[in-house]
C-alpha cells in the first residue's frame, strides 16, 4: 500500500484503531487465560471451553441490539455501553479467579462477548468516514493492523498478570492489567468525534431486508467473512487446552504459539489491501480459503511445536484475507440509509456462525481428538472456497 493511500485517511480511523486495539486485547488474553483458568475450575474438562463460546455466544446475540443502540444514540454515546461492558468482565474475571468460580468465568465470558459487540462496530464507524471507497482496503489494513499490538497484549497481561501479582490468585492478575488497558483505551476515545454519514448518497427509500441479504454482494462476503471465523474460532480455542492439557507443552510454548497465531491474522493487513486493489477482492479470499486447506495439512502432520505454530500462523492469514475482504465488499451492497440493518444482520451471521463452532470446540476435541477436530473443517474450506471463486468471477465479468 502506497504511502499517499494511507495519509489520505482521516484522522478518525488512527483513533478508532487504537481504541479498538487496545479494548480488543481482551479477546488474546481470554484464549490463553479463559481456557487453563477453566480447566481448572470447571465440573468437567469438556466444558472448559464455555466461557471462551460465552464470549462469541453474547457477541452474537448482542449485535442487532448493538445497532439499534448505536442508531439510537449515536456512535459515540452508544460505546460507552461497550467500555461499561468491557469493565464489568474485568472485574467479574478476577472474581472468578479468586473465588475459583466457573459461573463467574461464564459471566465474565458473556460480558465480554457484548463489548466485542460494540468492537466490531468501528470497523464500519472507520469507513464511514471516507468518501472515496477505494481507501476501504487502506482503511481496513490500519484497523486491522491495530490488531498487532493486541496480539501482543493479550496474552503478555494474562501471562504476566500471574507473576507482577503473586500474592493473588493465579490469573486475578491478568483481568485486573485487563481493566487497566480497557481504562486506557477509553481515555483515548474522548478525542472522538462522531462524523455525519451522507444519507443522501442512498439511492432511494431503504429496501427491505431480504432484498439486501438475499443478492450476492451481501450474501458472498458474509458467509466468507462468518466461514472464515467460525473455522479460526474452532481450531483456535482447541489449540491452548490440546497443547497444555493433553500434550503436556509449557505456558511458554502455548503462550507463544497463540501470540504468533495473532500477530498473523493481523500484521497482513500492511499489504493485504494493495493484494485487493490489484488482484481483486474475490482472488484474495480465494487465497485465504487455499491457505486454510494448508492448516489442515500442517496439523495433520503431527502434534509437535512446530505443528501447532505452522497450522495457527496459516490460520491467522487465512483469516485474514477472507476477514479483511469480506468487510471490503459489504458496504456495496447496501446504502446509508440500510447500514445499521445490514451491518447488524451481517455481524448476527458471522459471530453466530463463531459461536457455534467455540461451543463445540472443547466437545470435539476431548470427543475425536484434535485430527477429528481438524478433518471436520474440511466442508466449509469448500464452500469458502466456492463462494470466493464466483466474487472473483463476478469481479473480471463486471470489469
Amino acid at each position: 500500500m502506497n504511502r499517499s493511500a494511507f495519509s489520505r485517511l482521516p484522522r478518525t480511523v488512527w483513533l478508532l484503531a487504537g481504541c479498538q486495539a487496545l479494548a480488543m486485547s481482551a479477546g488474546g488474553m481470554m484464549i490463553l487465560v479463559g481456557g487453563l483458568l477453566a480447566a481448572r475450575i470447571a465440573p468437567s474438562p469438556k466444558l472448559a471451553t464455555l466461557p471462551l463460546a460465552a464470549i462469541i455466544v453474547a457477541t452474537a446475540i448482542s449485535t442487532i441490539p448493538v445497532a439499534l443502540l448505536l442508531r439510537r444514540l449515536g456512535r459515540r454515546v452508544g460505546s460507552y455501553f461497550g467500555y461499561a461492558a468491557s469493565l464489568a468482565a474485568a472485574g467479574l474475571g478476577y472474581l472468578s479467579a479468586v473465588q475459583g468460580s466457573f459461573p463467574l468465568l461464564i459471566a465474565t465470558g458473556a460480558c465480554m462477548g457484548v463489548a466485542v459487540a460494540f468492537w466490531q462496530q468501528f470497523r464500519f464507524a472507520a469507513l464511514e468516514t471516507i468518501d472515496d471507497p477505494a481507501l476501504y482496503g487502506p482503511a481496513l489494513s490500519v484497523m486491522m493492523g491495530g490488531g498487532l499490538l493486541s496480539a501482543f497484549l493479550g496474552p503478555e497481561i494474562g501471562a504476566r498478570g500471574t507473576t507482577l501479582f503473586t500474592s493473588l490468585p493465579e490469573y486475578a492478575g491478568s483481568f485486573i492489567l485487563l481493566g487497566g488497558l480497557v481504562l486506557l483505551s477509553l481515555a483515548l476515545f474522548q478525542f472522538y468525534r462522531e462524523v455525519p454519514v451522507k444519507t443522501d448518497l442512498a439511492t432511494g427509500p431503504a429496501r427491505p431486508l431480504r432484498v439486501i441479504i438475499t443478492q450476492p454482494g451481501f450474501f458472498i462476503p458474509s458467509l466468507c467473512a462468518a466461514i472464515g471465523f467460525g473455522v479460526m474460532s474452532f481450531v483456535m480455542t482447541a489449540t491452548p487446552l490440546t497443547m497444555h492439557e493433553i500434550c503436556g507443552f509449557e505456558l511458554g510454548d502455548t503462550k507463544r504459539v497463540l501470540q504468533s497465531h495473532i500477530i498473523a491474522m493481523f500484521l497482513p493487513s500492511v499489504f493485504s489491501g494493495t493484494l485487493m486493489q490489484r488482484f481483486g477482492i474475490g482472488r484474495v479470499m480465494a487465497v485465504g480459503a487455499g491457505l486454510y486447506a494448508g492448516v489442515v495439512g500442517v496439523a495433520l502432520l503431527g502434534q509437535h511445536l512446530m505443528h501447532f505454530w505452522g497450522s495457527l500462523v496459516l490460520l491467522g492469514v487465512g483469516w485474514n484475507f477472507l476477514f479483511m475482504g469480506g468487510t471490503a465488499l459489504l458496504p456495496k451492497a447496501y446504502s446509508a440509509t440500510e447500514r445499521f440493518k445490514a451491518q447488524a444482520v451481517n455481524d448476527f451471521v458471522v459471530f453466530g456462525t463463531q459461536a457455534v463452532a467455540s461451543l463445540s470446540s472443547g466437545w470435539f476435541v476431548f470427543t475425536f481428538g484434535w485430527n477429528g477436530l481438524i478433518f471436520a473443517c474440511l466442508p466449509l474450506l469448500g464452500a469458502a472456497l466456492g463462494l470466493s471463486l464466483w466474487q472473483a468471477r463476478r469481479e473480471t465479468a463486471a470489469a
